[in-house]
């Protein structure tokens, strides 16, 4: 299982631990940032100091909650998680995904477009409509 960076177990003995994000870098290249199901705005804040900015983030959003944890805690990050880890990173686009089309997801699309307005960081945000090809301009 995935989720918050305490790895913690539950009562009923599933984990919530290790998380896979990666960083993929290449000479002349933009640098990207995979989340990975992620709810640690620490974690984040770990990649941006190793890593430095970030052209683009896609990031595991919906503020993903699964039935058997009785906390509330999340196993993605949520909409306002998501813009603070896009400003964290110093991204230059973001791509929120896993933020729908699954019952797990208490938080959608639209939830994720809010938060970036309000963050007033909306021009960084890029939707990809599941099943839709979509192709950030960022600057190297």
């Amino acid at each position: 299982m995935h989720g918050p960076a305490d790895g913690d177990r539950d009562d009923s003995g599933h984990v919530t631990s290790e998380v896979t994000g990666f960083v993929i870098t290449g000479h002349g290249l933009p640098t990207i940032y995979v989340s990975g199901d992620n709810a640690s705005l620490e974690a984040v804040a770990d990649i941006a100091d190793r890593s430095g900015p970030i052209d683009v983030a896609v990031l595991f959003a919906g503020a993903g909650r699964l039935p058997f944890r009785q906390d509330g805690r999340l196993m993605t990050l949520s909409s306002a998680g998501a813009a603070a880890a896009a400003e964290v990173l110093r991204a230059k686009a973001v791509i929120p995904a896993h933020a729908d089309g699954w019952a797990h997801f208490t938080e959608g699309v639209e939830d994720i477009q809010r938060a970036f307005s309000d963050a007033g960081i909306a021009n960084r945000l890029l939707l990809a409509p599941m099943g839709e090809w979509v192709v950030p301009t960022v600057r190297v």
